[in-house]
Protein backbone atom coordinates (compact mmCIF):
# COMPACT_ATOMS: atom_id res chain seq x y z
CA UNK A 1 0.00 0.00 0.00
CA UNK A 2 1.15 3.11 -0.82
CA UNK A 3 1.20 6.14 2.08
CA UNK A 4 0.18 10.14 1.24
CA UNK A 5 2.43 12.81 2.56
CA UNK A 6 6.36 12.58 2.14
CA UNK A 7 8.53 10.51 4.57
CA UNK A 8 11.38 12.29 6.61
CA UNK A 9 14.66 10.38 6.39
CA UNK A 10 15.52 8.11 9.18
CA UNK A 11 18.90 9.93 10.19
CA UNK A 12 16.57 13.22 10.45
CA UNK A 13 13.83 11.35 12.84
CA UNK A 14 16.46 10.42 15.36
CA UNK A 15 17.77 13.71 15.75
CA UNK A 16 14.95 15.42 16.48
CA UNK A 17 14.25 12.60 18.76
CA UNK A 18 17.19 13.55 20.94
CA UNK A 19 16.54 17.35 20.57
CA UNK A 20 13.47 16.54 22.80
CA UNK A 21 14.64 14.27 24.89
CA UNK A 22 17.57 17.01 26.19
CA UNK A 23 14.70 19.80 26.00
CA UNK A 24 13.03 17.67 28.54
CA UNK A 25 16.32 16.68 31.00
CA UNK A 26 17.57 20.15 30.88
CA UNK A 27 15.25 22.23 33.30
CA UNK A 28 15.85 19.16 35.96
CA UNK A 29 19.59 19.86 35.61
CA UNK A 30 19.38 23.65 36.53
CA UNK A 31 17.18 23.02 39.31
CA UNK A 32 20.36 20.94 40.82
CA UNK A 33 22.54 23.83 40.00
CA UNK A 34 20.53 26.23 41.51
CA UNK A 35 20.44 24.09 44.96
CA UNK A 36 23.69 23.29 44.78
CA UNK A 37 24.90 26.82 44.77
CA UNK A 38 22.47 27.66 47.88
CA UNK A 39 24.45 25.09 50.16
CA UNK A 40 27.18 26.55 49.59
CA UNK A 41 26.07 30.18 50.57
CA UNK A 42 24.19 28.61 53.72
CA UNK A 43 27.82 26.97 54.43
CA UNK A 44 29.56 30.62 54.13
CA UNK A 45 29.02 31.40 57.96
CA UNK A 46 29.66 28.46 58.82
CA UNK A 47 33.33 29.02 57.56
CA UNK A 48 33.36 32.30 59.90
CA UNK A 49 32.61 30.61 62.68
CA UNK A 50 35.08 27.94 62.37
CA UNK A 51 37.43 31.59 61.98
CA UNK A 52 35.85 32.55 65.35
CA UNK A 53 36.82 29.32 66.53
CA UNK A 54 40.37 29.22 65.46
CA UNK A 55 40.82 33.02 66.98
CA UNK A 56 39.40 32.80 70.38
CA UNK A 57 41.78 30.88 72.15
CA UNK A 58 44.44 33.77 71.16
CA UNK A 59 42.46 36.44 72.12
CA UNK A 60 41.30 34.59 75.64
CA UNK A 61 44.94 34.44 75.99
CA UNK A 62 45.58 38.23 75.13
CA UNK A 63 43.06 38.96 77.55
CA UNK A 64 44.83 37.93 80.60
CA UNK A 65 47.28 40.56 80.93
CA UNK A 66 44.91 43.44 80.96
CA UNK A 67 44.13 45.12 84.39
CA UNK A 68 39.90 45.32 85.13
CA UNK A 69 38.86 48.17 87.49
CA UNK A 70 35.12 48.73 89.31
CA UNK A 71 32.88 52.16 88.23
CA UNK A 72 30.23 53.06 89.73
CA UNK A 73 28.06 55.88 88.96
CA UNK A 74 24.63 57.14 89.80
CA UNK A 75 22.70 57.26 87.07
CA UNK A 76 19.55 60.20 87.46
CA UNK A 77 16.67 58.65 85.45
CA UNK A 78 14.26 61.59 83.95
CA UNK A 79 10.72 62.13 85.57
CA UNK A 80 7.75 60.89 84.16
CA UNK A 81 4.97 62.92 83.99
CA UNK A 82 2.03 63.31 86.23
CA UNK A 83 -1.07 62.04 84.09
CA UNK A 84 -4.04 64.42 84.47
CA UNK A 85 -6.22 61.87 86.81
CA UNK A 86 -2.86 61.95 89.25
CA UNK A 87 -3.13 66.00 88.63
CA UNK A 88 -6.66 65.87 90.07
CA UNK A 89 -5.82 63.16 92.66
CA UNK A 90 -3.57 65.85 93.91
CA UNK A 91 -5.41 69.07 93.34
CA UNK A 92 -7.06 69.96 97.34
CA UNK A 93 -11.06 70.36 96.57
CA UNK A 94 -13.25 72.81 98.07
CA UNK A 95 -17.11 71.67 99.02
CA UNK A 96 -19.64 73.48 100.78
CA UNK A 97 -22.64 71.91 102.98
CA UNK A 98 -25.41 73.21 104.85
CA UNK A 99 -25.86 72.11 108.90
CA UNK A 100 -28.93 69.55 108.98
CA UNK A 101 -31.31 69.65 111.92
CA UNK A 102 -30.03 66.24 113.37
CA UNK A 103 -26.32 66.95 112.75
CA UNK A 104 -23.68 66.48 115.16
CA UNK A 105 -20.32 67.56 114.85
CA UNK A 106 -19.17 64.08 114.17
CA UNK A 107 -21.89 63.43 111.84
CA UNK A 108 -21.00 66.58 109.95
CA UNK A 109 -17.12 65.98 109.84
CA UNK A 110 -17.64 62.74 108.36
CA UNK A 111 -20.23 64.05 105.43
CA UNK A 112 -17.14 66.77 104.73
CA UNK A 113 -15.17 63.98 104.37
CA UNK A 114 -12.34 65.30 107.71
CA UNK A 115 -10.84 62.20 108.58
CA UNK A 116 -7.32 63.18 109.79
CA UNK A 117 -6.86 62.78 113.74
CA UNK A 118 -5.56 65.81 113.53
CA UNK A 119 -7.90 67.91 112.34
CA UNK A 120 -11.12 66.13 114.51
CA UNK A 121 -9.27 66.92 117.69
CA UNK A 122 -8.12 70.34 117.58
CA UNK A 123 -12.20 70.99 116.36
CA UNK A 124 -13.35 69.01 119.62
CA UNK A 125 -10.71 70.42 122.23
CA UNK A 126 -9.22 73.62 121.04
CA UNK A 127 -11.11 76.52 122.77
CA UNK A 128 -10.83 78.92 119.59
CA UNK A 129 -12.97 76.19 117.15
CA UNK A 130 -15.41 75.03 119.90
CA UNK A 131 -17.96 77.74 118.63
CA UNK A 132 -18.26 74.86 115.38
CA UNK A 133 -19.92 72.30 118.48
CA UNK A 134 -21.44 74.57 120.27
CA UNK A 135 -23.41 76.79 117.67
CA UNK A 136 -24.10 74.62 115.19
CA UNK A 137 -27.70 75.59 113.58
CA UNK A 138 -29.70 73.86 110.99
CA UNK A 139 -29.85 75.60 107.79
CA UNK A 140 -25.82 77.66 108.14
CA UNK A 141 -24.07 76.75 106.06
CA UNK A 142 -19.72 75.63 106.11
CA UNK A 143 -17.11 75.37 103.60
CA UNK A 144 -13.70 73.52 103.91
CA UNK A 145 -10.58 72.77 101.50
CA UNK A 146 -9.78 68.92 101.86
CA UNK A 147 -7.07 66.83 100.09
CA UNK A 148 -8.37 63.64 98.82
CA UNK A 149 -7.33 61.19 101.75
CA UNK A 150 -9.47 63.45 103.94
CA UNK A 151 -7.16 66.19 105.66
CA UNK A 152 -8.66 69.08 106.43
CA UNK A 153 -6.69 72.47 104.99
CA UNK A 154 -9.19 75.15 105.87
CA UNK A 155 -12.52 75.27 106.83
CA UNK A 156 -15.19 78.43 107.04
CA UNK A 157 -18.29 78.57 109.44
CA UNK A 158 -20.82 81.46 109.94
CA UNK A 159 -21.92 80.86 112.82
CA UNK A 160 -24.31 84.29 113.32
CA UNK A 161 -25.04 86.98 110.72
CA UNK A 162 -22.29 88.71 111.16
CA UNK A 163 -19.17 86.53 112.39
CA UNK A 164 -17.83 83.57 111.15
CA UNK A 165 -15.50 81.09 112.45
CA UNK A 166 -12.28 80.09 110.10
CA UNK A 167 -9.76 77.29 110.48
CA UNK A 168 -6.62 77.12 109.06
CA UNK A 169 -3.47 74.92 108.55
CA UNK A 170 -0.29 76.43 108.80
CA UNK A 171 3.16 74.82 108.71
CA UNK A 172 1.11 71.64 109.90
CA UNK A 173 -0.26 73.27 112.62
CA UNK A 174 -4.02 74.11 112.95
CA UNK A 175 -5.03 78.01 114.05
CA UNK A 176 -8.41 79.10 114.70
CA UNK A 177 -10.22 82.70 114.72
CA UNK A 178 -13.23 84.25 114.52
CA UNK A 179 -13.54 86.90 111.66
CA UNK A 180 -16.61 89.84 111.05
CA UNK A 181 -17.90 89.75 108.06
CA UNK A 182 -18.66 92.44 105.61
CA UNK A 183 -22.36 93.01 104.88
CA UNK A 184 -24.97 95.29 102.96
CA UNK A 185 -28.36 96.16 104.64
CA UNK A 186 -31.21 95.59 102.00
CA UNK A 187 -35.06 95.98 102.05
CA UNK A 188 -37.03 92.88 101.64
CA UNK A 189 -40.73 93.83 100.76
CA UNK A 190 -43.09 90.50 101.52
CA UNK A 191 -46.64 89.42 101.35
CA UNK A 192 -48.63 86.18 102.17
CA UNK A 193 -51.65 85.01 102.80
CA UNK A 194 -52.79 82.68 106.02
CA UNK A 195 -54.50 79.62 104.85
CA UNK A 196 -53.17 77.18 107.77
CA UNK A 197 -50.44 79.01 110.47
CA UNK A 198 -48.78 82.46 110.59
CA UNK A 199 -45.27 80.14 110.41
CA UNK A 200 -46.60 78.15 107.28
CA UNK A 201 -47.74 81.69 105.79
CA UNK A 202 -44.07 82.79 106.22
CA UNK A 203 -42.48 79.96 105.63
CA UNK A 204 -44.54 80.00 101.88
CA UNK A 205 -43.28 83.39 101.65
CA UNK A 206 -39.61 83.24 101.81
CA UNK A 207 -40.02 85.49 105.11
CA UNK A 208 -37.60 84.39 108.14
CA UNK A 209 -38.55 83.13 111.43
CA UNK A 210 -37.17 86.07 113.20
CA UNK A 211 -39.39 88.37 110.79
CA UNK A 212 -42.38 86.58 111.94
CA UNK A 213 -41.92 86.60 115.59
CA UNK A 214 -41.46 90.32 115.20
CA UNK A 215 -45.09 90.45 114.16
CA UNK A 216 -46.54 88.38 116.53
CA UNK A 217 -44.53 91.14 119.05
CA UNK A 218 -46.08 94.53 117.40
CA UNK A 219 -49.42 93.48 116.93
CA UNK A 220 -50.01 91.16 119.72
CA UNK A 221 -51.78 94.04 122.05
CA UNK A 222 -54.57 94.02 118.98
CA UNK A 223 -54.54 90.32 117.51
CA UNK A 224 -54.70 87.01 119.58
CA UNK A 225 -52.75 85.06 117.65
CA UNK A 226 -53.82 81.78 119.33
CA UNK A 227 -57.68 82.48 118.59
CA UNK A 228 -58.03 85.52 116.27
CA UNK A 229 -56.33 83.82 113.05
CA UNK A 230 -58.58 82.92 110.20
CA UNK A 231 -58.25 81.51 106.60
CA UNK A 232 -58.08 84.11 104.25
CA UNK A 233 -56.09 86.93 106.21
CA UNK A 234 -53.38 88.83 104.74
CA UNK A 235 -50.41 90.48 105.92
CA UNK A 236 -47.63 92.87 104.11
CA UNK A 237 -44.11 93.22 105.84
CA UNK A 238 -41.31 95.65 104.79
CA UNK A 239 -38.03 94.65 106.71
CA UNK A 240 -34.04 94.93 106.94
CA UNK A 241 -31.90 92.15 105.73
CA UNK A 242 -27.80 91.99 105.96
CA UNK A 243 -26.60 89.95 102.74
CA UNK A 244 -22.50 88.82 102.25
CA UNK A 245 -21.37 87.79 98.79
CA UNK A 246 -25.13 87.35 98.35
CA UNK A 247 -26.30 85.28 100.47
CA UNK A 248 -28.72 86.51 103.41
CA UNK A 249 -26.75 86.55 106.72
CA UNK A 250 -29.39 88.84 109.05
CA UNK A 251 -32.98 89.03 108.99
CA UNK A 252 -32.94 92.54 110.56
CA UNK A 253 -35.58 94.76 111.91
CA UNK A 254 -39.16 94.76 110.85
CA UNK A 255 -39.80 98.73 109.37
CA UNK A 256 -43.45 98.62 108.10
CA UNK A 257 -46.37 96.07 108.71
CA UNK A 258 -50.02 95.59 107.51
CA UNK A 259 -51.98 93.01 109.08
CA UNK A 260 -55.87 92.46 107.54
CA UNK A 261 -57.25 89.95 110.64
CA UNK A 262 -60.97 89.09 110.01
CA UNK A 263 -61.38 92.03 107.73
CA UNK A 264 -59.96 94.68 109.91
CA UNK A 265 -56.87 96.37 108.86
CA UNK A 266 -53.71 97.21 111.64
CA UNK A 267 -50.69 98.88 110.55
CA UNK A 268 -47.32 99.86 111.88
CA UNK A 269 -44.44 101.88 111.25
CA UNK A 270 -41.07 102.48 112.85
CA UNK A 271 -39.94 105.28 113.68
CA UNK A 272 -36.17 105.99 114.66
CA UNK A 273 -35.79 109.44 116.27
CA UNK A 274 -31.97 111.57 116.32
CA UNK A 275 -31.28 109.55 119.79
CA UNK A 276 -31.52 105.95 117.98
CA UNK A 277 -34.60 105.68 119.92
CA UNK A 278 -37.11 103.54 118.09
CA UNK A 279 -40.76 102.20 118.22
CA UNK A 280 -43.75 101.56 116.69
CA UNK A 281 -46.55 103.69 115.68
CA UNK A 282 -49.87 103.97 113.73
CA UNK A 283 -49.13 105.57 110.38
CA UNK A 284 -50.78 108.24 112.01
CA UNK A 285 -48.13 108.80 114.78
CA UNK A 286 -50.09 106.78 117.52
CA UNK A 287 -47.96 104.26 119.87
CA UNK A 288 -49.00 100.52 119.00
CA UNK A 289 -47.47 99.82 122.01
CA UNK A 290 -50.40 98.75 124.67
CA UNK A 291 -51.02 98.29 128.73
CA UNK A 292 -50.34 94.42 128.31
CA UNK A 293 -50.48 92.45 125.76
CA UNK A 294 -53.01 89.67 124.98
CA UNK A 295 -51.00 86.44 125.86
CA UNK A 296 -47.90 85.40 127.90
CA UNK A 297 -46.64 82.77 125.21
CA UNK A 298 -46.47 83.30 121.68
CA UNK A 299 -47.58 80.77 119.97
CA UNK A 300 -49.63 77.70 122.11
CA UNK A 301 -52.95 76.59 122.26
CA UNK A 302 -56.15 77.35 125.14
CA UNK A 303 -56.40 73.97 126.64
CA UNK A 304 -58.79 75.37 129.30
CA UNK A 305 -60.49 78.45 129.28
CA UNK A 306 -61.94 80.52 132.04
CA UNK A 307 -65.19 78.90 133.83
CA UNK A 308 -66.77 79.36 137.26
CA UNK A 309 -66.99 75.85 137.26
CA UNK A 310 -65.40 72.73 135.69
CA UNK A 311 -64.01 69.18 136.36
CA UNK A 312 -60.37 69.42 137.67
CA UNK A 313 -58.51 67.15 135.99
CA UNK A 314 -56.36 65.58 138.84
CA UNK A 315 -58.79 66.44 141.96
CA UNK A 316 -61.72 65.25 139.94
CA UNK A 317 -64.02 67.46 141.69
CA UNK A 318 -65.91 70.02 139.87
CA UNK A 319 -64.18 73.22 140.92
CA UNK A 320 -63.88 77.22 139.44
CA UNK A 321 -60.67 77.99 136.70
CA UNK A 322 -60.20 81.11 137.08
CA UNK A 323 -57.70 81.54 134.67
CA UNK A 324 -56.68 80.41 131.33
CA UNK A 325 -54.42 77.04 130.55
CA UNK A 326 -52.20 77.59 127.34
CA UNK A 327 -50.77 74.23 126.44
CA UNK A 328 -46.96 73.99 125.00
CA UNK A 329 -44.12 71.88 125.44
CA UNK A 330 -42.18 72.05 128.72
CA UNK A 331 -38.98 74.36 128.54
CA UNK A 332 -41.49 77.05 126.11
CA UNK A 333 -40.24 80.72 127.41
CA UNK A 334 -43.04 82.63 129.22
CA UNK A 335 -42.79 86.24 128.76
CA UNK A 336 -44.42 89.17 131.28
CA UNK A 337 -47.35 90.76 129.62
CA UNK A 338 -46.56 94.13 131.00
CA UNK A 339 -44.07 96.26 132.97
CA UNK A 340 -44.65 95.17 136.22
CA UNK A 341 -42.50 93.99 140.11
CA UNK A 342 -42.02 90.50 141.50
CA UNK A 343 -44.26 90.11 144.18
CA UNK A 344 -43.67 86.28 144.45
CA UNK A 345 -41.42 83.57 142.91
CA UNK A 346 -41.57 80.17 144.61
CA UNK A 347 -43.45 77.07 145.00
CA UNK A 348 -47.56 77.52 145.90
CA UNK A 349 -49.38 74.84 146.34
CA UNK A 350 -51.36 73.40 143.30
CA UNK A 351 -49.67 76.08 141.12
CA UNK A 352 -46.91 74.67 142.05
CA UNK A 353 -43.46 77.05 140.56
CA UNK A 354 -45.31 80.38 140.30
CA UNK A 355 -44.46 83.96 139.38
CA UNK A 356 -46.57 86.84 141.00
CA UNK A 357 -46.30 90.11 139.05
CA UNK A 358 -47.75 93.38 140.42
CA UNK A 359 -48.92 95.58 137.91
CA UNK A 360 -50.19 99.76 138.02
CA UNK A 361 -53.66 100.41 138.82
CA UNK A 362 -54.15 97.39 141.29
CA UNK A 363 -53.49 94.73 138.27
CA UNK A 364 -51.53 91.60 139.11
CA UNK A 365 -51.11 88.50 137.28
CA UNK A 366 -49.72 85.00 138.24
CA UNK A 367 -48.05 82.47 135.84
CA UNK A 368 -48.10 79.23 137.05
CA UNK A 369 -47.02 75.01 136.65
CA UNK A 370 -43.58 76.86 135.49
CA UNK A 371 -40.41 73.94 135.07
CA UNK A 372 -38.24 76.95 136.05
CA UNK A 373 -37.60 80.29 136.54
CA UNK A 374 -35.42 82.69 134.64
CA UNK A 375 -32.33 82.99 136.32
CA UNK A 376 -31.46 85.56 139.00
CA UNK A 377 -35.44 86.12 139.30
CA UNK A 378 -36.27 87.35 142.76
CA UNK A 379 -38.92 88.77 144.67
CA UNK A 380 -38.89 92.94 144.22
CA UNK A 381 -37.52 92.81 141.26
CA UNK A 382 -38.70 95.21 138.16
CA UNK A 383 -39.60 93.40 135.08
CA UNK A 384 -40.50 94.84 131.21
CA UNK A 385 -43.01 93.89 129.11
CA UNK A 386 -41.69 91.23 126.81
CA UNK A 387 -39.25 89.96 129.78
CA UNK A 388 -39.01 86.00 129.92
CA UNK A 389 -39.49 85.03 133.13
CA UNK A 390 -40.01 81.27 133.30
CA UNK A 391 -40.39 78.23 131.26
CA UNK A 392 -43.81 75.89 130.60
CA UNK A 393 -43.33 73.04 132.85
CA UNK A 394 -46.47 71.09 134.88
CA UNK A 395 -45.49 71.26 138.38
CA UNK A 396 -48.00 71.58 141.20
CA UNK A 397 -51.60 69.65 139.91
CA UNK A 398 -51.03 69.27 136.11
CA UNK A 399 -51.63 66.41 134.39
CA UNK A 400 -49.38 67.71 131.34
CA UNK A 401 -46.88 70.55 130.61
CA UNK A 402 -49.26 74.00 130.47
CA UNK A 403 -49.14 77.44 131.78
CA UNK A 404 -51.95 78.25 133.91
CA UNK A 405 -52.27 82.28 133.53
CA UNK A 406 -54.48 84.66 135.58
CA UNK A 407 -55.61 88.23 135.44
CA UNK A 408 -56.52 89.71 138.62
CA UNK A 409 -57.93 93.18 139.25
CA UNK A 410 -57.76 94.38 142.83
CA UNK A 411 -56.89 90.47 144.08
CA UNK A 412 -59.86 89.20 142.54
CA UNK A 413 -60.00 86.66 138.92
CA UNK A 414 -60.96 87.89 135.81
CA UNK A 415 -60.90 86.45 132.34
CA UNK A 416 -57.75 87.53 130.52
CA UNK A 417 -59.69 86.95 127.41
CA UNK A 418 -62.34 89.30 127.95
CA UNK A 419 -61.26 91.80 130.34
CA UNK A 420 -60.97 95.50 128.54
CA UNK A 421 -57.84 96.22 128.86
CA UNK A 422 -56.18 99.70 130.76
CA UNK A 423 -55.06 102.49 127.91
CA UNK A 424 -51.50 103.38 128.12
CA UNK A 425 -50.48 107.34 128.74
CA UNK A 426 -51.32 109.06 125.04
CA UNK A 427 -47.77 110.00 123.81
CA UNK A 428 -47.24 111.45 120.73
CA UNK A 429 -44.03 111.46 117.97
CA UNK A 430 -41.51 114.19 118.85
CA UNK A 431 -40.50 114.87 115.78
CA UNK A 432 -44.00 114.77 113.86
CA UNK A 433 -42.61 115.98 110.30
CA UNK A 434 -39.83 113.71 110.57
CA UNK A 435 -41.88 110.99 111.22
CA UNK A 436 -44.58 111.53 108.41
CA UNK A 437 -41.70 111.55 105.88
CA UNK A 438 -40.28 108.20 106.84
CA UNK A 439 -43.87 107.40 107.52
CA UNK A 440 -44.54 108.02 104.03
CA UNK A 441 -42.06 105.88 102.38
CA UNK A 442 -42.89 103.00 104.23
CA UNK A 443 -46.38 103.24 102.93
CA UNK A 444 -45.55 103.93 99.93
CA UNK A 445 -43.64 100.40 99.59
CA UNK A 446 -46.39 98.74 101.47
CA UNK A 447 -48.83 100.10 98.21
CA UNK A 448 -46.64 98.05 96.01
CA UNK A 449 -47.34 94.39 97.46
CA UNK A 450 -51.16 95.12 97.18
CA UNK A 451 -51.51 93.10 94.11
CA UNK A 452 -49.00 90.47 94.38
CA UNK A 453 -48.18 87.57 96.46
CA UNK A 454 -44.74 87.91 97.38
CA UNK A 455 -42.27 90.20 96.26
CA UNK A 456 -38.36 91.02 97.02
CA UNK A 457 -37.16 94.67 96.30
CA UNK A 458 -32.87 95.28 97.29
Amino acid sequence: MRRSGFALPRERRVQEDKSHILTQIQPSQERKLRLRWLVALTTLPLFGVITAFGIAPQTAETVENVSVREVVEELTLPASAPTDAQIALQTPLWQTDTVRKDDTLGSLLNRLNIRNPEAIAFLRQSPDARALASKLRPGRSISVQTTTDGQLLELQYRYDGNTALEVKLDDNKYTAQSLTLESETRTELKSADIRSSLFAATDAAGIPDSVAMQLVQIFSSDIDFHLDLRQGDHFRVVYEAGYNNGEQTVPGQVLAAEFINQGKTYSAVLYRDASGHSEYFTPEGKPLRKSFLRSPLEFSRISSGFSTGRMHPVLNTLRAHKGVDYAAPTGTPVKTTADGTVLFVGQQRGYGNVIILRHAGDISTVYGHLSRFAADLKKGQRVSQGDVIGYVGMTGLATGPHLHYEFRIHDKQVDPLQVALPELPKTSVANLEDFKQQSRRLQEQLTLLENIKTASIE
